[in-house]
């Protein structure tokens, strides 16, 4: 397993190796960023956005969160962190594209699925239980098609669904819908299968999903 004193090592091979390669890369990013594509992915540590679309430094704007979630928009008082991302992304970094990338064997979904973190309390699950609460209404529907819940083709299901919500609710904040009515942003969902490492794009028609 890595530890803290493994990553230092790792800086110093980055640092004499494709810091240095990249010197004009990372000059010009000195000035700024611009990325013209934001990816919203899971917090799952095997799931690693640049890694799996091949991406340098400052090519792609990456919020990672509990099972690569958006919530709807609001105006309640609180920490927004995943609404301030998307407001600073779309209104002063301009990005042209929102991914939502979900992925195979995602635990924040299977917790969603089975609901398992029913009625815990935060610091002991509650803010999990919270944040996946977004899944309710989708998890339903994936229990009352699937009574076999604990079978891969139900958590596949769940996964995809929890793309979908993303994407639903990115349309409910007004900057975006504005921008995606302009043509101006355009809103993608993808999934990530782990176990076979293959890329699958949601079709913004009919909701399913086809391999890249």
């Amino acid at each position: 397993m890595t530890r803290f004193a493994e990553l230092i090592n790792g800086y110093r091979r980055f640092r004499s190796g494709g810091w240095q390669e990249q010197r004009d890369r990372w000059s010009e990013l000195a000035e700024g960023q611009s990325p013209k594509v934001m990816v919203i992915a899971c917090s799952d540590s095997r799931v690693e956005p640049s890694q799996i679309f091949d991406t340098n430094p400052g090519e792609i704007f990456v919020v990672r969160n509990v099972a690569a979630l958006v919530p709807p928009f609001e105006t309640t008082p609180g920490r927004h962190g995943v609404s301030a991302a998307l407001e600073f992304a779309v209104q002063f970094l301009r990005v042209e594209e929102i991914v939502v990338m979900g992925h195979g064997l995602c635990g924040g979904c299977h917790a969603a699925l089975h609901q398992s973190m029913a009625g815990t309390e935060p610091g002991h699950g509650g803010f999990i239980a919270d944040w996946i609460a977004m899944l309710d209404e989708a998890g339903d529907a994936v229990r009352a098609a699937h009574p076999d819940i604990d079978n891969r083709e139900a958590g596949r299901a769940m996964e995809m669904a929890a793309v979908r919500v993303s994407i639903a609710n990115l349309r409910s904040f007004p900057c975006i819908e504005e921008k995606e009515r302009r043509g101006t942003l355009k809103l993608r969902g993808a999934f990530f299968a782990i176990g076979d490492g293959v890329l699958h794009v949601m079709d913004d028609a009919t909701g399913e999903f086809a391999p890249a």
